[in-house]
């Protein structure tokens, strides 16, 4: 049966979940899989909502098979993290999105959903800015996270992930990050979990490891392909400008 299926006994209050579905530059897939390390975090729940593939993931060192997409907990925190291993289709966006969010909604969740904006030219450190769905903006302000400062839009899966909440009024929040629009970039991540993640969930965690990713991929980055295989439409989600429509 197509849902969320929780497998572990965990005391979690009212949870606050941070989305990380692969898009450009990987920065929420990076700063989430960060944070179940980082953390600890406890495998929690299947999600085998309907268009998603079904696979059997396998981890270097284990024996158990998983699902693609996961839910992972820290009940110390309060946390969850949506961890994938795959992109979610366009076909299959809208119906994961109301998946997804129905549960969300029942059982008094609120999500941080990450977006990275591609750029080549972008600041350093990256600019970090934030926005909400169900009215939550005065939190944003409360950290002092920048509103945007241009319009545009979030699409692919999290873009339906961040729909599906705007129609239910279902409160949270949208962090946008610059990024580098061809390559995998933790120094985004890191500012996402530092600036972002970390002020909205109220928890600490160390960044030293990104920073060193940062480095590497700084060194390599010339022997890097020229040419990167793209995601399929929107599988990949991403920020865009608004300005070709105005």
């Amino acid at each position: 049966m197509a849902g969320i299926t929780v497998h572990a006994d965990l005391d979690l209050q009212s949870p606050t979940l941070v989305e990380g579905l692969p898009g450009v530059g990987l920065v929420g897939k990076i700063a989430t899989d960060h944070l179940v390390e980082e953390l600890d975090m406890t495998y929690y729940a299947s999600v085998e909502c309907e268009g998603l593939p079904r696979l059997g993931v396998y981890a270097e060192g284990e024996r158990d098979v998983q699902p693609p997409v996961r839910l992972y907990a820290d009940a110390a925190n309060d946390l969850l993290a949506l961890q994938s291993d795959v992109p979610v289709s366009p076909q299959a966006a809208p119906a994961f999105a109301d998946c997804v969010t129905g549960w969300l909604d029942a059982e008094n969740v609120t999500p941080v959903y990450i977006s990275g904006l591609g750029t080549e030219e972008r600041a350093t450190p990256p600019e970090l800015f934030g926005v909400a769905t169900g009215g939550t903006g005065d939190r944003l302000d409360d950290l002092d996270l920048a509103t945007p400062s241009e319009r545009g839009a979030i699409s692919g899966p999290t873009g339906a992930l961040v729909a599906a909440a705007t129609e239910r009024s279902l409160p949270g929040f949208g962090l946008v990050v610059e990024t580098n629009p061809q390559f995998p970039d933790p120094e985004a991540a890191r500012v996402l979990i530092e600036d972002g993640v970390g002020p909205l969930a109220g928890v600490e965690v160390d960044t030293d490891a990104l920073v060193e990713q940062a480095e590497d991929v700084q060194a390599q980055r010339e022997q890097l392909a020229k040419k990167l295989q793209e995601a399929e439409g929107d599988a990949s989600s991403e920020a865009k400008p608004l300005r070709m429509y105005q």
